[in-house]
């Protein structure tokens, strides 16, 4: 029987894998490999995809791929007992040794110190969802954001650690192996191969030990001097779990350091370790992780391999043994590195015939069976499995409800909309009318003092009609932005976001995307540049260029100052109803777009939906504040750089005359012979004054422009003297709609090129304009 022919409840052990290529090699990765035990634990509230345990840890996988593997089915108790291990010694528990005292594993043959003053480096590497950048924050002081999220981290970032001038850590992206199935997968391997790290701090969940150690036997292929930090040991012994370190290290060959990033506990140790095994160069102990009985097939390829690839290995700079092994389980991006000849191509092909005749068991698969092996024995010699966490209990009786067949969804339509309510209505728009009331007072004790101060009409006006009136009006936006990113990152750092993946994957597979997607989107409701980024998350290149084009339609938070603009000054009794209107309005619109570009330039199935679901965990007060923060400065900065500037652009544009006069008269002035060219374009869709369009080209600078722009231009009559209601919604509906700011458009200019940038502009620019068409010609027959 297949995978998917199993029952909710029921246990089965994989007997095949099928498929081929990167996908079959991630499962493999994954640890569904020809003799591990799982339990198929529910589907979606839409029956598709399907949740796993195995290996101790959730996955989820699609029907369609759960058909590709071959099970048989097995007991509840045999699923357990194989689940379950207990460390020979455990009576016998061994207190880890602290520095320099005896015991403490550390490889002294070969030591080659480095040269003094060279700057030491570190890649900090480990799964996702293994408390990485919490490590890294604690290491370096870095403000970086801290997510649940499969990938949050998908730029390499670095920075010294604290202390330690000398130092450069990388924060490289959140992988479970290197095998090159996603990009985040090809950086990480790329810069340990290409840039030659003086070493590799690898931090492991220890809750989850088994499936993160298959990425640490990897590492550790690379030849490169290695710590092992045991992350999230306080919930080990809290849940009555142990582990060896003694015995681990001396398994391993490697040192191994149990610390806690969350409490900042074990740190200190395992910088000093880290900059010792760095400086002296103590690579590991060991790189052969062959059973030499039940592994002998798979001893011997490795070894023939090595001997037939190590002059190309080492012509290549990469490691003998790590390419040997990647060669066996088929990794193209290697064997196109090494430049083989015909005839050593065959006899690698003939290597790889031999070993699978003698194994039993396809090539990939042995080498990930040969891993899992080891990791399997050495979990059995030095863990003592903790009872079921009270995270993992929490988690599942969460996901009764939010992830719940007739509950999932109706429940994330609601949170959404408290979320908006929250944001627009009660904490972010009280905040704002505060915030906007105090630069109102500022701004009218300022204009006094200058006036009695008799200062120069052009620089009063400069600083009240210009500065004041543009800037001011933007910053007083910030509490609603700031409010709309705390609910996305508790909802991001608490795992709710991968669920939502989980349940919105059958969905968003009708409109060509996998339910990955989904996080890239709802990121782009808080702005559209860390969207963008987020993309790189993506395994498929087809689904990664969709979605990225498919971004910009997700109405980001430098819009909300645009939107309450005009709700304030046309409807001020509807705006919460207007605001959710407009964003259920671009999601519409990003649907259609999806579903033409699925019929055209995306044909074809999307990635397959493959993800390990996280506990639910509570969002750390001092990240999310630390996050909140980021993004507090970060629009203060844009409101006093490329805001300022844009200010006094306009201001001046608007100030002077075309002999570059002071005029009062803003129809003669430079800025209204500029816009006027182009206004034409806009009339059909009731956007015909000059300034209207003027603020809607500054708003691509930043689309918090457009509203600084309108204050400056319209502080002698009210706006409502040149928009109609009619007017009104059009404009709404093209600011919504047209092309992002210049910050996401050069976002996407990096990923898809300059031709495709280009084009999303003059794209954008043409739904924007249709839709708003549609949208004025209505309101006109409703009579507005």
């Amino acid at each position: 029987m297949t995978l998917k022919e199993l029952k909710k409840g029921e246990c089965a052990v994989v007997k095949t894998v099928g498929g081929k290529g990167a996908l079959r090699q991630h499962f493999l990765d994954m640890g569904v490999i020809p003799g591990a035990y799982l339990k198929l634990t529910k589907f979606a509230p839409m029956g598709d995809p399907m949740e796993l345990e195995i290996h101790g840890y959730t996955l989820t996988l699609r029907l369609a791929d759960a058909a590709k593997i071959k099970v048989e089915k097995c007991t509840s108790l045999e699923f357990v007992q194989n689940q379950k291990y207990e460390a020979e010694n455990e009576k016998e528990k061994i207190e880890h040794p602290g520095l320099g005292e005896d015991g403490k594993y550390h490889v002294k043959e070969g030591e080659n110190p480095l040269p003094k003053d060279t700057v030491i480096s570190f890649a900090l590497a480990g799964n996702q969802n293994c408390g990485k950048t919490t490590l890294f924050n604690q290491l370096t002081g870095s403000n970086q954001h801290v997510g649940n999220f499969p990938g949050v981290t998908v730029d390499k970032k670095s920075g010294s650690i604290i202390g330690h001038p000398e130092t450069l850590v990388t924060d490289l992206p959140g992988i479970y192996s290197l095998s090159p199935y996603t990009a985040e997968e090809i950086v990480s391997r790329q810069f340990i191969l290409d840039e030659h790290p003086a070493g590799i701090i690898n931090i492991v969940d220890a809750t989850n030990i088994e499936r993160n150690l298959y990425l640490t036997l990897q590492l550790m292929e690379l030849d490169v001097p290695m710590v092992l930090a045991l992350n999230m040991m306080d919930e080990v012994k809290g849940n009555g779990g142990s582990i060896d370190i003694n015995k681990m290290e001396d398994m391993l060959g490697i040192p191994v350091v149990p610390i806690s990033a969350n409490k900042n506990e074990g740190v200190h140790e395992l910088i000093e370790h880290a900059l010792h095994i760095a400086k002296y160069q103590e690579r590991p102990g060991r790189t052969d992780f062959c059973d030499k009985e039940h592994d002998a097939p798979v001893h011997r390829a490795i070894h023939s391999m090595m001997h037939l690839i190590e002059d190309h290995a080492q012509k290549a700079n990469i490691p003998v043994r790590f390419a040997a092994t990647k060669i066996i389980e088929g990794d193209e991006l290697i064997l196109k590195k090494l430049d083989f000849s015909k005839n050593e191509l065959k006899m690698i092909e003939h290597i790889i015939i031999q070993l699978e005749e003698e194994r039993y068991l396809d090539h990939s698969a042995a080498i990930a069976d040969m891993r899992f092996s080891f990791i399997k024995n050495l979990c059995r010699k030095t863990v003592v499995k903790p009872r079921e966490s009270k995270e993992l209990k929490r988690s599942r009786a969460i996901d009764k409800v939010l992830t719940g067949k007739y509950t999932a969804i109706p429940l994330f339509a609601l949170i959404m909309m408290c979320v908006f309510f929250l944001t627009f209505n009660v904490i972010g728009g009280t905040l704002q009318q505060l915030m906007e009331s105090a630069i109102d007072f500022l701004t009218g004790k300022l204009n006094d003092a200058f006036i009695a101060c008799n200062l120069n009409e052009v620089l009063r006006s400069l600083v009240i009609d210009g500065i004041c009136a543009g800037v001011g009006s933007v910053l007083s936006f910030m509490p609603i932005i700031v409010t709309l990113f705390l609910f996305l990152s508790i909802m991001e750092d608490s795992g709710y976001i991968a669920r939502v993946a989980f349940f919105m994957d059958k969905l968003l597979r009708k409109i060509g995307l996998s339910g990955r997607s989904i996080v890239p989107l709802l990121i782009g409701f808080g702005c559209t540049v860390p969207a963008v980024m987020a993309t790189r998350t993506l395994p498929s290149k087809r689904d990664r260029n969709m979605t990225i084009l498919l971004t910009p339609f997700m109405s980001c938070t430098a819009k909300l100052p645009v939107y309450a603009f005009f709700v304030s000054a046309f409807f001020p009794k509807a705006g919460g109803f207007l605001m959710t209107g407009l964003y259920i309005f671009s999601i519409a619109i990003g649907i259609l777009v999806a579903f033409l570009f699925k019929g055209t330039l995306f044909k074809g199935e999307p990635v397959p939906f493959v993800m390990e679901l996280p506990n639910y965990r509570m969002p750390g007060v001092k990240t999310t504040c630390r996050l909140l923060w980021e993004k507090a400065k970060d629009f203060a900065t844009r409101a006093f750089t490329v805001i300022f500037l844009a200010t006094i652009v306009i201001w001046f544009l608007r100030s002077f005359d075309t002999h570059l006069t002071l005029t009062s008269d803003i129809d003669k002035s430079i800025l209204a012979k500029i816009a006027g060219i182009i206004t034409p374009v806009f009339k059909p869709i009731g956007l015909g004054d000059w300034r209207l369009v003027t603020s809607i080209v500054t708003g691509v600078i930043a689309k918090e422009g457009v509203v600084s722009t309108l204050e400056i231009l319209f502080t002698a009559v009210p706006i409502s003297s040149v928009l109609s209601t009619a007017s009104a919604l059009s404009m709404l509906v093209f600011c919504l709609l047209y092309v992002p700011c210049v910050a996401a458009i050069a976002a996407i200019r990096r990923e898809l090129g300059k031709i495709p940038a280009v084009l999303v502009v003059f794209w954008q620019c043409f739904v924007a304009w249709v839709c708003a068409l549609g949208v004025y010609g209505l309101a006109l027959l409703a009579g507005m």
